[in-house]
């Protein structure tokens, strides 16, 4: 019985968000479904607690492994990630929640699974069993996280499954783009190493590089060995024809800026400008300057720039296109 109305905010206050999942291998996926729960949280408290189920086929990793990994992946969450060994499973995870007083929960889940957790954990409320007692004020709350798009990429479309499929195909480059960008390669290398043992499979101790690339264009192989572009170089967009500024080198990518955007491009989907020298550009800056009001039919506005007479000019693709339509005349 509440006496006092300072016991009354109390049991009020008692409302907890959680999430229960496998997350073996976790991915930058489950990372969005993280920022999910603490948004939807708000100022009340997030649990997340990990399967403890460990097999060769879908569930690789020890279960402190696991909890390890994601407190280092996603270091915002770390401190809401249980680790309780009593806790195997979703009704467990209630019931060691109620015994923590709190009398509002919400579970969160992806849309596909909100009514089987529904129907599921509801069904126990109220009741005790060999998993414990939880009997939360009107029953357990199931809130969707969001539909996921398996084939979509980046963290939408990230998942376990494809993770263990990379980590089975001794594929490091694919693997690591399932992990958060901050994650040191280091790091990276021991999850993936850690799987793969859980596996059955070997462990590798030569892993290709997280930023190299399986060799499949010269242009590629340029890119790794630091060949191909630079900060600061110009470069055009071939899909846009923009031009851009190379602001950061990725593993596969490279992140410019043009006209005050930013954006992520693949390496063959930009073209670096070919570089004349400082002077020839302070020079043919200056010649288009003076010419830029001088009238049309004023022959002057028209002389060679400096550079155009020994620079090499690349054939577009429209200006090839034409050539093949009509012709060089």
């Amino acid at each position: 019985m509440i006496n006092r109305f300072k016991d009354f905010l109390v049991e009020e206050e008692k409302t907890v968000f959680v999430v229960f999942g496998r997350m073996n291998p976790p991915t930058i996926g489950h990372g969005k479904l993280l920022d999910v729960l603490a948004k939807k949280a708000g100022r009340n408290p997030y649990k997340i607690f990990l399967s403890q189920s460990q097999d060769p086929k879908k569930n690789p990793l020890k279960y402190t492994d696991k909890v390890k990994n994601v407190r280092k992946m996603f270091p915002k969450h770390a401190r809401s990630v249980m680790i309780n060994k009593k806790v195997t499973n979703a009704l467990n995870a209630l019931s060691s929640l109620y015994d923590e007083g709190f009398r509002k929960v919400y579970w969160v889940a992806g849309s596909d699974r909100v009514n089987e957790y529904q129907i599921r954990l509801n069904k126990y409320n109220g009741k005790k069993g060999s998993f414990g007692f939880y009997n939360f004020d009107g029953g357990v709350q199931v809130i969707s996280a969001g539909e996921r798009d398996p084939d979509e990429e980046g963290a939408t479309g990230a998942s376990g499954t494809k993770q263990r499929e990379f980590a089975q195909a001794n594929n490091f480059p694919e693997f690591a783009k399932g992990l958060p960008p901050k994650m040191s390669n280091g790091d990276a290398k021991r999850l993936f190493n850690d799987v793969r043992k859980g596996m059955g499979l070997k462990e590798q101790k030569v892993i290709q590089n997280h930023v190299q690339l399986e060799k499949v264009s010269d242009k590629r192989e340029q890119f790794v060995k630091g060949e191909l572009f630079e900060v600061g170089d110009d470069v055009v967009i071939k899909a846009t024809d923009e031009v851009a500024r190379v602001m950061h080198l990725g593993s596969n990518y490279v992140v410019v800026e043009s006209n005050g955007k930013t954006l992520r491009k693949w390496v063959d989907a930009v073209e670096r400008i070919e570089e004349i020298s400082k002077s020839t550009k302070d020079k043919r800056d200056a010649h288009f300057d003076k010419n830029a009001d001088k009238a049309d039919d004023d022959p002057s506005a028209y002389k060679p720039a400096p550079g155009d007479a020994t620079a090499k000019t690349k054939t577009s693709k429209h200006t090839k296109k034409f050539k093949a339509m009509f012709g060089d005349d």
